[in-house]
């Protein structure tokens, strides 16, 4: 057999890595569900593999090239698969939302990471790493601004973006920044780039009031879910949990206002915070 040749890691190393895993195990004549059982993990999770949207790690890479006579490359290939720019509990997600079609989320305390300004970010950034040296804090930025190219695209993926009321109202870095977070916000909303709503103060009790939730969905794969908390998140794709998460996430959006309310009500806070107005 000839080995094949490593992966180009400037290419979608990912995508690349998967594609040959399908073409592998399709030529031993295995199924998916008989490729993960070794490694106690479910068929759709190879599938996910293969679609590119689940990184591989290094003790399935090393199962893979035994299993199917890959003379280690897999093995060698998930050096380029682990170099991220994100943290360990973030990468991989950020990763699967670069594939995915649509990505719905909640967010609780905070606009998130793709909506973000660089003012905006940088004063989160600094608030979780008060020690940090500034070439740390430009990294970070510049990673989640580059997050935020996904939506050059004009259609792809779809965002549908929750934010709790609170979200707005807590002033980060004063009201000059959050004038311009917000106006960002509404204006990718006006030019029908995203979906957004906000879930008000007076929507009492609701399905996701332990923390933030992102839901994601791709072409030929299983959706995924992400839940995060300070310094630690978890990508999940068990689904009976997707599929609760799921229903969180429709459960937030028919409590929520309308697009057009939360437009103006999105508006007015930034207006408020233009024109020095506090907000409780």
């Amino acid at each position: 057999m000839t080995r094949p040749k490593d992966l180009d890691p400037s290419s979608n190393p990912r995508a690349l890595l998967g594609a040959e895993l399908r073409h592998a195990r399709e030529r031993a004549g295995l199924s998916q569900e008989a490729l993960g059982a070794p490694l106690f993990v479910s068929g759709s999770f190879i599938g996910q593999l293969e679609a590119g949207t689940r990184r591989m790690h290094l003790e399935y890479a090393a199962h893979f090239d035994e299993t199917l006579g890959m003379g280690g490359f897999f093995a060698r290939n998930c050096g380029a698969l682990a170099k991220s720019k994100y943290p360990d509990h973030f990468a991989e997600a950020a990763e699967a939302e670069a594939a995915a079609t649509a990505i719905r989320q909640y967010a609780m305390q905070l606009i998130p990471g793709l909506l973000q300004t660089k003012a905006y970010a940088e004063e989160v950034f600094r608030a979780y790493h008060p020690t940090a040296t500034q070439e740390m804090i430009d990294s970070d930025v510049a990673a989640r601004l580059e997050r935020a190219h996904l939506l050059d695209d004009p259609t792809t993926p779809l965002l549908w973006a929750v934010f709790d009321e609170a979200a707005l109202k807590r002033e980060v870095g004063g009201g000059a920044v959050m004038a311009e977070a917000l106006r960002h916000v509404a204006g990718l909303a006006r030019r029908h780039r995203i979906i957004v709503q906000v879930l008000p103060f007076k929507a009492g009790a609701h399905a996701a009031m332990e923390g933030h939730l992102k839901l994601m969905e791709f072409e030929d794969a299983p959706p995924l879910s992400f839940v995060e908390g300070p310094n630690m998140g978890k990508l999940l794709d068990d689904p009976a949990t997707v599929a609760r998460h799921a229903l969180m996430l429709n459960l937030l959006q028919a409590a929520a206002l309308s697009p057009k309310e939360s437009l103006a009500l999105i508006d007015s806070v930034a207006q408020d915070y233009e024109h020095g107005e506090q907000h409780p």
